[in-house]
């Protein structure tokens, strides 16, 4: 439980959790980079993030295909 306190605690700034969640969209990632993020960076942030650039990503597809069908 403690281990879980002290990751929610972390602090780093929203570009930088967003930045990390783009690079595991993109699947690609130095292994130092991903070390450094799980040090930094707060896990219901990442979470959260996650599931926003997820919905976006859908969203766009969606229009992709919507735009397509129509013509």
């Amino acid at each position: 439980m403690d281990d879980l306190k002290k990751a929610s605690q972390r602090k780093a700034s929203f570009g930088a959790t967003v930045k990390a969640v783009l690079w595991s969209f993109f699947g690609v990632r130095k292994r130092s980079e991903y070390e450094k993020d799980t040090q930094q960076l707060n896990p219901i942030h990442v979470i959260i993030t996650g599931i926003v650039a997820a919905a976006i990503f859908v969203a766009i597809l969606l229009l992709i295909v919507n735009a397509v069908v129509a013509n």
